[in-house]
């Protein structure tokens, strides 16, 4: 069966790959994979669009049309700003993609700071000020901050170090597994002296 089915793939190959300009048609018989192979490539072909669609970064901004300013430059903007700024509900989103109210709120903000002629660094500094360095989804490395910026870090060593001291204990431990006693020793002496015991 499966010789058969090489076979008739082999032909396949050739004739579409023949330089001829007018090759044989193709076989009438349909190419079949033993064994239900067909239902089993159908099903890892979902499976694999299924994980690839649930592993694609999922984008959704929650910018309101209503919200979207008329000058494209200003529009642009006001998204790499939102995307710096922390929702301070959701605190894990920026206000770009959070539809809690106080984003929203947050977002038409920057919008009416750079309507008014404000700088990028004017609006963050004022965002800043009122709120203080967390509604930065990147704060800046401070005194106050140290702790934040050094904790990921700090736990990234340590659990390397553990990783390292478990590693050699088991290597120790299984060397003096291996190693034999003094009494153990003595019989397997005997044992391989010309003479010992069989």
């Amino acid at each position: 069966m499966g010789g058969s089915l090489l076979r008739r793939f082999a032909a396949r190959l050739r004739i579409f790959f023949s330089p001829h300009p007018h090759p044989r048609p193709l076989p009438t018989t349909p190419l079949r994979v033993a064994g239900g192979g067909e239902k089993r490539a159908m099903r890892r072909v979902v499976f694999i669009a299924l994980l690839t669609a649930l592993l694609m970064p999922f984008h959704a901004l929650a910018v309101q049309p209503d919200e979207i300013l008329k000058d494209p430059a200003l529009e642009t903007r006001a998204r790499t700003l939102s995307q710096e700024l922390r929702c301070m509900v959701c605190q894990n989103q920026s206000i770009d993609d959070s539809d809690a109210p106080l984003a929203r709120d947050l977002r038409l903000l920057v919008r009416e700071r750079l309507v008014k002629g404000d700088s990028d660094k004017q609006v963050l500094d004022f965002l800043v000020e009122r709120y203080g360095n967390f509604v930065l989804l990147k704060p800046p490395v401070e005194p106050q901050t140290l702790l934040l910026w050094t904790v990921s870090p700090l736990m990234l060593i340590v659990g390397i170090v553990a990783l390292v001291v478990m590693a050699r204990r088991r290597r120790s431990v299984a060397l003096d597994s291996g190693r034999l006693s003094a009494d153990e020793q003595r019989r397997l002496d005997a044992i391989i002296k010309p003479g010992g015991p069989d």
